[in-house]
């Protein structure tokens, strides 16, 4: 086995720590497609693990219309996605309804949707993986995700609306689908040009 000198081990610490910009994979790449692994739960809280969330969260925080990330979007294909928690927040004082309580990146290990709701209406999407395409996808108004945090500990949480919408389009991701493979009315908006 091979062995890490100290100047090296305490910077592979210090980068698990703070986590890294890695680069969004894009629409072409096999990983995008493949059934993500799911997270044994001894390996909840280590160091390799929690690399993977800091590197999502880092990345995610990196793009400016990034509402949450998938880790087959960073190239690791394991069941992990994060939701930006300023991002949710501001979302959702747009729409004015209550923020209590978000604030914090949302985590969710292993995550299962285990309530779906019948009503469904078309929504906009667009995806970090899928740049500068957007369409409208069908998805149900309300949905419930049963998953583990970093910490390990079991979460369930219903949502509404845009989380709601995000639940679905991530746990997809973890899936190997992409949102275009859903959507209606695709069209190209390149990000504006600024003078």
């Amino acid at each position: 086995m091979a062995k890490i000198a100290p100047k090296e081990m305490k910077q592979e610490q210090k980068r698990k720590q703070s986590g890294e910009v890695r680069p969004i994979v894009q629409s072409g790449d096999p990983v995008l497609r493949e059934l993500a692994q799911s997270v044994s739960l001894k390996d909840i809280g280590t160091p390799r693990i929690d690399a993977v969330i800091a590197d999502m969260k880092i990345t995610l925080a990196g793009q400016k219309d990034g509402v949450a990330i998938a880790a087959p979007q960073i190239g690791v294909p394991l069941r992990i996605f994060v939701v930006s928690g300023a991002m949710l927040k501001a979302a959702l004082e747009h729409e004015k309804l209550p923020t209590d309580g978000i604030g914090a990146d949302l985590v969710f290990i292993n995550p299962t949707i285990t309530k779906l709701s019948r009503d469904k209406m078309p929504l906009d999407e667009g995806c970090l993986s899928v740049r500068w395409l957007y369409g409208k996808v069908k998805r149900s108004v309300k949905a419930t995700v049963r998953a583990y945090n970093e910490r390990g500990e079991i979460i369930e949480r219903g949502a509404s609306g845009l989380l709601a919408q995000i639940f679905q389009h991530e746990t997809d991701h973890l899936e190997g689908t992409l949102f275009i493979d859903k959507a209606t009315q695709l069209e190209e908006i390149p990000p504006e040009k600024k003078d």
